[in-house]
């Protein structure tokens, strides 16, 4: 680009909302971005990025156009046949039209359309300046922004995240100058609160990241990112651990610091008996610290990030380990007290608690899935007693003070407490496992007993939210039925647990049964949970859509395989899995092409209730396309019998694939609607076992566009 120029605008503020903080420094860089792009000025934006501190939201661009291009116009006029009266001269109307472009009638163009010849004014004029569109590109960018809560303050009409402050708009070396919430643009910006508390001068655009450097502030958010890492992780190492740096956490304390200086601290020991889960949880959600552990346990260790470069770091540990310890005294205490009370009693409180007002009590709910879990221990090979034990404890924690303090540990606190009541340690861990996947990309449970609770689980949460009309709509899901679905069909495909869905989904309804005040007779109670099943089953259906879109598989590879509706998850994983293999390969699209061509054909004569014979008869073959297609169907299905048992789909349709010759031979040559009845029904016959053989791997039509 030519005659470009730098650009800096930078909006201070006081401290913003940090978990706000990054979304709205994209959309004022996106929005000013925008803005110049859609009047006409080039931007340069490479390597450009949002740049932001807690007080302030700034736009850097290496290069921006000085001006618009030339902006032409053409604004079109009446036809000639009103325009110009008899004698060629101008009417009412071209006169009127001239006039207002003020320009003489003979000065105007002529175009065509449609509807004839017009008259057509065009013009170009120089573009504007950049300097002088920016006041409106800022506005409009600001107005746009995605502010959750805007503050007034004052007795002025404006609002924002938080009150600005001052203004820094400098194009080049020059200020834009221009006002905006009551402050007028400059080229001072603000140092570090405590540090540099001072106007620091930007000469131009490209002296903005070092000056505010050099007055102890790390405007750009990747270079506190780094250097927070690399301090934390080197103050772990001195301690001889190693630091927990969690995303959402270090995002925080970048967005919550403009200088960051890592302090080392500790606590008591004596702590330590807490379990760990609860004191990383404290540390990182209500203080921001960076807990060190070694060789993945928790050590009396953590760090601090200071917004300041201390001058006296004892200080400011002692201020970080005082405001700890309360903390960590009370989730001693509430721990503590849980193990006098014991697992098994806490239970006994759960059937004073409502799960929901239809389905019963939390210990109504535990008793379903108890017995849930006993149903599907035997067919994973896992121990039934083992698992009803497992379930039958797995919410006792929820009674316990701990989870009522940090309820982010439900099951994590259940397991320590079974331990320390002498269960097994496969159903302590169960009890943790059961929760598991806890969020999206969460990994599944790993242990047997844990991933028959976490199945369990699910389907009675999912049974009982559609049971009691909580199915999700729009954005409202107040049960987590989505991500119970998506979480029950990830742990039954991820295990390899060959699973009748189907079957244990009724189970599931069978034990909500029918919730509710109202009262009905058996048959419409089973009529009712019979009409729930196949609704279930395809809301789970549709979680797996972006499972699998994830993981590659087109929307039509899916819908081939979901179109049977397989009873198990596993088998319909599998199934994918051969499809992906089919559709790579080269006879796939005319074998889908013809699949889907036999389905037309097929379901016209069924339409005519044409009745079409279960076995081919050799006797009515009369074309050699047809004797051959038919004797290679019936070895294919031959060959395919036993790995369609085995349910080793890939080996049938690779098999399959190797009749496209024979298909094609026989659509060239062969005319299915014979006008011998006889013979048609033959042929439909024919067609019908080979869409059936492909059918019981897919519905491989699905694959042709």
């Amino acid at each position: 680009m030519s005659n470009t120029l730098p650009l800096l605008i930078e909006l201070g503020t006081e401290e913003l909302p940090v978990k706000a903080l990054p979304g709205l420094a994209d959309a004022l860089f996106d929005g000013i971005k925008a803005g110049l792009e859609k009047r006409g000025v080039a931007v340069d934006a490479t390597d450009a990025r949002p740049l932001f501190t807690p007080r302030r939201l700034a736009v850097l661009l290496p290069g921006v156009s000085a001006e618009q291009p030339e902006q032409a116009s053409e604004v079109f006029g009446p036809y000639v046949n009103i325009a110009l009266d008899a004698d060629g001269q101008p009417t009412k109307a071209l006169s009127g039209f001239a006039a207002k472009a003020d320009v003489e009638w003979t000065a105007l163009a002529r175009t065509t359309d449609a509807k004839g010849e017009r008259f057509v004014h065009r013009a170009v004029k120089p573009g504007a300046r950049t300097a002088a569109l920016l006041p409106e590109v800022i506005a409009e960018a600001i107005a746009a922004m995605p502010i959750p809560k805007p503050m007034r303050w004052g007795d002025h009409d404006y609002a924002f995240a938080r009150p600005v402050q001052w203004l820094v708009v400098l194009l080049g070396s020059e200020v834009v100058e221009m006002p905006l919430m009551g402050i007028k643009s400059d080229r001072m910006s603000r140092g570090h609160r405590f540090e540099h508390d001072k106007p620091v001068w930007i000469g131009a655009p490209g002296d903005y990241v070092e000056a505010l450097a050099a007055a102890r502030v790390l405007v750009d958010p990747q270079q506190r990112r780094a250097r927070i890492i690399e301090q934390v992780q080197a103050a772990a190492r001195g301690v001889g651990g190693d630091a927990r740096i969690t995303d959402d956490n270090l995002e925080q304390v970048v967005c919550l610091t403009e200088w960051p200086g890592a302090v080392a601290c500790s606590f008591e020991p004596a702590f330590l008996a807490v379990p760990q889960e609860a004191l990383i949880e404290t540390m990182e959600i209500n203080q921001k610290f960076f807990p060190v552990l070694r060789d993945g346990t928790l050590t009396e260790h953590f760090i601090g990030i200071a917004n300041i470069e201390s001058r006296d770091p004892a200080q400011v540990r002692a201020g970080y380990e005082r405001v700890i310890r309360p903390r960590f005294a009370d989730a001693k205490f509430f721990f503590d007290e849980d193990l006098k009370q014991g697992l098994v009693s806490m239970g006994e409180g759960l059937a004073t608690v409502t799960y929901q007002a239809k389905l019963g009590t939390v210990a109504d709910k535990v008793a379903r899935v108890a017995a849930l879990a006993e149903t599907i221990a035997p067919m994973v090979g896992v121990e039934a007693a083992q698992a009803r034990r497992a379930a039958l404890l797995a919410k006792n924690d929820l009674q316990s003070r701990m989870v009522g303090e940090f309820p982010e540990l439900q099951g994590i606190a259940g397991r320590h407490y079974a331990l320390a009541a002498g269960e097994p340690a496969e159903i302590a861990l169960a009890i943790d496992e059961s929760y598991q996947p806890r969020f999206a990309g969460d990994d599944i449970a790993l242990s047997p007993l844990g991933k028959v609770l976490a199945i369990a689980e699910r389907l009675d949460t999912l049974a009982g939210g559609f049971a009691a009309g909580l199915k999700p709509t729009g954005n409202k899901d107040p049960f987590a039925l989505r991500r119970n679905a998506l979480g029950l069909a990830r742990t039954i495909i991820e295990s390899g647990f060959d699973l009748d869905l189907k079957s244990l989904l009724h189970s599931a309804n069978g034990l909500v049964g029918e919730p509710g005040p109202a009262k009905k007779d058996k048959r419409d109670l089973f009529d009712a949970m019979d009409m729930r099943l196949p609704e279930i089953y395809d809301f789970i259906l549709d979680r797996l859509r972006g499972y699998y879109a994830d993981k590659g598989v087109s929307t039509t590879q899916f819908n081939a395989v979901a179109e049977l509706k397989p009873a198990s998850l596993y088998d319909f994983d599998r199934r994918i899995d051969a499809i992906g293999t089919f559709a790579a390969l080269p006879q796939a699209a005319t074998l889908a092409a013809a699949n889907k061509r036999i389905a037309n054909i097929l379901r016209k004569a069924q339409a005519e209730d044409f009745h079409i014979p279960d076995h081919i008869n050799r006797g009515l073959i009369e074309h050699p396309a047809e004797a051959a297609l038919a004797e290679a169907v019936e070895a294919a299905i031959g060959d395919t019998d036993a790995a369609l048992h085995q349910h080793d789909y890939v080996q049938v349709l690779s098999r399959l694939a190797l009749l496209r010759e024979h298909v094609d031979a026989f659509f060239d040559g062969v005319m299915v609607n014979a006008e011998d009845q006889a013979v048609r029904a033959n042929r439909l016959a024919l067609l019908q076992r080979l869409s059936q053989r492909f059918g019981a791997v897919a519905d491989i039509a699905q694959l042709s566009a």
